[in-house]
Parts: C-alpha cells; sequence; structure tokens
C-alpha cells in the first residue's frame, strides 16, 4: 500500500522543538513577534516609540507619548498567568502534535502542574482554536451531514429525540479530484431549516454546492446562496455511498478521538471547544511542522478569556 504523504510527514520532533522554544526568552520573543510583527505599538494610542521599565520585578513596556504601561501577556490568553512561558509552549505543542487530541488529566502528567490548572489552558487554548476557525468558510463541493454527541440516558427516548444529544453540523470541502480539503464543525441549536440557514450563512462561500442526504432541513443552505444538491439514500445507508464518503470519515475520526482521549465531557456546554480544536488540527494537516508556529500565533493573538466565563459557557464560538 502506498505510504499516504500527509500522514507520515515528520513534523516537529520534541529536540527540535526544544531547541526553538525551550528558554523563557525564546518564547517572549515568539510571542512579542506574534502580537506586534511590525515592531511594538501602544494599545491605547498606537504610538511606536516606547521604552522598558522594571515595575516590581515586571519587565513592562512604557509609550513614551501617553505613558500608559503594558506587559507582554496584557491582553492576550497569557495574561494574569503564573506559569513561565516555556509551560504554554510545551503545552500548545503537545496539543498540536496529537493527532487523537490530548484530554487534561494527560497534559497534567506532560507538565507537571495541578488538574485545574491543566484543564483551564487547554480551554484556553481551545479557545484560540475556534476564535481561529471562525474567520474560515467553506467553498466549492461541500458534502455535508447531521450527527449528534452524547444522549447517553435511559429515559426511554431513541433516536434523534433522545434526551441529552448536542446536535451538530459537519461539513468537509473537497477539491475536484474529490480529496478533502477543510472541515466544519459547529453545534446548532436543532436540525431546522432556520438553524442551517443562520449556519449557511456564517459558514459557506456563496455558489458553493452543497451535497447532502435527505434531511429536509438541509435546504437551508440555499439562504447562503449555496447550491443545495440532496441525494436520497433510500435503503442504502448515506455512509456507504461516495457523496458522503469524507464526510463520514471524518465523523468517525472525530467520535474515535473523542472517545479515546476524552471518554466524556460535559456536550452540552463545551461541545464547539472540543469540536473546533479537532477541526484546527484538520485543517492545518498538511504542515504538521509549522503547526506549532501557527498555533502560537493564534493563542498570543487571541483575545483573554477568564476561567469563570469558560465555565459558564454561556456562548457558542
Amino acid at each position: 500500500m502506498a505510504m499516504n504523504r500527509i500522514q507520515f510527514q515528520p513534523g516537529l520532533s520534541m529536540p527540535e522543538f526544544q531547541r526553538c522554544f525551550g528558554a523563557e526568552e525564546q518564547c517572549a520573543a515568539a510571542v512579542a513577534a506574534a502580537r506586534w510583527p511590525n515592531g511594538f505599538a501602544c494599545p491605547r494610542c498606537g504610538t511606536t516609540a516606547h521604552c522598558a521599565i522594571r515595575h516590581q520585578g515586571r519587565r513592562l513596556l512604557q509609550c513614551n507619548a501617553c505613558r500608559h504601561q503594558t506587559s507582554l501577556t496584557a491582553g492576550t490568553l497569557f495574561a494574569c498567568t503564573k506559569l513561565p512561558l516555556t509551560t504554554w509552549f510545551l503545552a500548545m505543542y503537545l496539543l498540536s502534535q496529537a493527532k487523537t487530541g490530548l484530554s487534561a488529566l494527560a497534559l497534567k502528567r506532560q507538565l507537571g502542574v495541578s488538574y485545574p490548572t491543566a484543564w483551564l489552558m487547554h480551554h484556553k487554548i481551545l479557545h484560540a482554536m475556534a476564535e481561529r476557525e471562525q474567520l474560515h468558510r467553506l467553498d466549492g463541493q461541500i458534502q455535508l451531514d447531521d450527527a449528534y454527541l452524547g444522549g447517553e440516558r435511559s429515559d426511554g427516548s431513541t433516536g434523534r429525540g433522545t434526551t441529552g444529544k448536542t446536535p451538530f453540523v459537519a461539513a468537509v470541502s473537497v477539491n475536484a479530484a474529490g480529496h478533502p480539503l477543510f472541515v466544519k464543525l459547529s453545534t446548532v441549536p436543532a436540525f431546522s431549516y432556520e438553524a442551517i440557514a443562520m449556519w449557511a450563512c456564517r459558514n459557506l462561500v456563496p455558489g458553493s454546492l452543497v451535497r447532502s442526504d435527505g434531511l429536509g432541513c438541509f435546504a437551508g443552505v440555499s439562504a447562503a446562496q449555496c447550491l443545495h444538491a440532496p441525494i436520497v439514500a433510500g435503503r442504502a445507508k448515506p455512509a456507504a455511498l461516495p457523496d458522503f464518503h469524507w464526510v463520514n470519515t471524518v465523523l468517525g475520526n472525530l467520535k474515535r478521538t473523542l472517545a479515546g482521549a476524552h471518554h466524556s465531557f460535559k456536550f452540552g456546554k463545551y461541545a464547539d471547544a472540543y469540536l473546533a480544536g479537532f477541526a484546527y488540527r484538520f485543517n492545518r494537516r498538511f504542515d504538521l511542522k509549522g503547526l506549532v508556529a501557527r498555533l502560537i500565533v493564534d493563542v498570543a493573538r487571541a483575545a483573554p478569556r477568564t476561567g469563570k466565563v469558560i465555565r459558564q459557557a454561556d456562548e457558542h464560538f
């Protein structure tokens, strides 16, 4: 059997990672380059002229114009952290290079921190991944399917109406040869025409060709000016049809990843975060070695998010 070039690419080895980001100064330089690629700019007035000062042992950057003081990590996901940047960078490395994902418990053991700390770091990094995934929309030929997380209840209900299920949409764009390009995984309130229409307007480029099964709600993609080509499977299972091969392959890999790495989590609260983490890694699988550097940039540029906000999970990504 021919070797899959994407699957067998070398990635970034641990020794190479340590050479690039093994010291606090190296990590600080990477964060500065990500936040201010053209050099420091005051977050209040935009002035570039500044000086470095020390206050209570902390290194601060002071604007020469408005005298506003800021730190390297202020206004980022690293804000108020008591951990060294080397620990954060190691967490990003481990989460980006693990094809099947990594649980907070496994991250705790690798980093040598407490479980609550590892859990919070994990979710902050997932938040950065989700923010970045929001910016990308699928186009071209798209395979679309419905799926669920959870639903393990003993109230007697079965099928789509089962209590406790979290519905989500899986969409995969493919090239002319039928090979997968990018994926979108998003929770929806329900599989209704209105919900799919709202999802399509946010996530699909107008003019795309969307292939789905006969579920009526998928006609909602027309609200995003997309061409809908439903395929009624009849007695055949959609998974057996070539038109749905890649979306079902992605769903299978996703569910094995969640079941193997995480076993269980609160699907209703955190589904968007874990779905975004899987999609982020999948969409950047073509350059596994450069994935770490891209994640560092996305985390450094992500908006701050406190543990309280994460646990409330009152917003969908």
